[in-house]
């Protein structure tokens, strides 16, 4: 779609599209002109930044809710030591997001994954190895106070045989996720591939138990962050850029989803794009070219093989372990 060639994004975390470009943050950061909320043009140009209150842990991944509320998820946690995590609430039109911090009720998790639903709390997806955590916030967020989440469940992603730079790891652990605009799909993302659900009646931490349809992302350098279009007809994918190649800027790729109709947020009925209620709508562009966007897409997986795939994770564990820890530090300057 477009180059993001400001030097201030350097370690992209997460994406949106809203109607007019893109918004994307960065992992946590030493530098701190990088530690912001960054709203860009459709040229991928940054047109203004927002400030965090305080400073922001390990900001991984970013959700939009049909409202236009931004959720920052300050959710990373390399080492295992932190004993709350956070998001940020940027609600349309304020100065500075809000915090709001959560605790698990099973001590800490590194994650990298939120889904945002229509309505209601975000939900977080850990990065675990083969199996993945899901966690919900029962009840309201109060700025101020920690709130108690609670496990939902749990995801263990499909074995596939994607090309990528982290072979068997890379396609097992999960790096960022996104809800469709009109809320009736949630996609997980690993570094080789995406897997997209359906939702039903809203349950977005349900929806995980489902079969998933798998979306290739072949051979992205580093790829952490993936979005829906803001028309709901594609994906949106972006990898940071400390594995990119030298003298490149990490580049917003399509993934087309076939035969997808244009998203209306759920109970509306297609308001006008650009009024104050109306969702935010892109007009469906071509793929940019040379950008991967035949990428397969809407076959189901063929079963969830999760007896064996299980099988292998524990087979390997001491492999995944140290292959884990060479991956998350890999060309980064994260916080623990």
């Amino acid at each position: 779609m477009c180059a993001i060639r400001d030097e201030r994004l350097d370690e992209l975390s997460g994406l949106v599209a809203t109607a007019g470009g893109y918004v994307a943050v960065n992992d946590g950061s030493d530098v701190a002109d990088r530690r912001r909320i960054f709203f860009l043009d459709g040229s991928c140009r940054v047109t203004r930044t927002v400030r965090y209150p305080s400073r922001p842990r390990d900001t991984e991944d970013l959700g939009r809710a049909a409202d236009g509320t931004l959720w920052v998820a300050d959710i990373g946690d390399n080492s295992g030591i932190r004993t709350t995590v956070a998001l940020w609430k940027l609600t349309p039109g304020a100065a500075r997001p809000v915090l709001h911090r959560l605790a698990y009720p099973d001590g800490a998790h590194d994650a990298e994954a939120v889904l945002v639903p229509p309505t209601g709390n975000p939900v977080v997806v850990t990065k675990s190895g083969g199996t993945a955590g899901i966690y919900v916030v029962p009840g309201p967020l109060r700025p101020g106070s920690t709130a108690a989440l609670r496990r939902a469940g749990e995801v263990t992603v499909p074995l596939t045989s994607t090309s990528n730079p982290f072979s068997f790891l890379g396609r097992a652990v999960v790096t960022g996720g996104a809800t469709s605009p009109d809320g009736r799909h949630v996609v997980l993302r690993t570094y080789a591939d995406a897997f997209e659900y359906d939702v039903t009646d809203g349950d977005v931490a349900g929806a995980l138990s489902g079969r998933p349809r798998q979306i290739a992302l072949p051979d992205e350098p580093q790829g952490e962050s993936v979005t829906y279009s803001a028309d709901g007809r594609s994906l949106l994918t972006v990898s940071e850029t400390s594995d990119e190649p030298a003298g490149t800027r990490p580049v917003i790729l399509r993934y087309p989803l076939p035969d997808r109709p244009a998203a209306a947020a759920p109970g509306s009925s297609a308001p006008a794009a650009g009024s104050p209620s109306a969702p935010t709508v892109d007009p469906p562009s071509a793929p940019a070219a040379g950008s991967p966007s035949a990428a397969v897409a809407g076959s189901p997986v063929a079963g969830r093989s999760s007896f064996n795939y299980l099988a292998v994770v524990a087979g390997a564990v001491v492999v995944i372990g140290v292959a884990l820890a060479a991956i998350l530090v890999r060309g980064r300057r994260r916080r623990g």
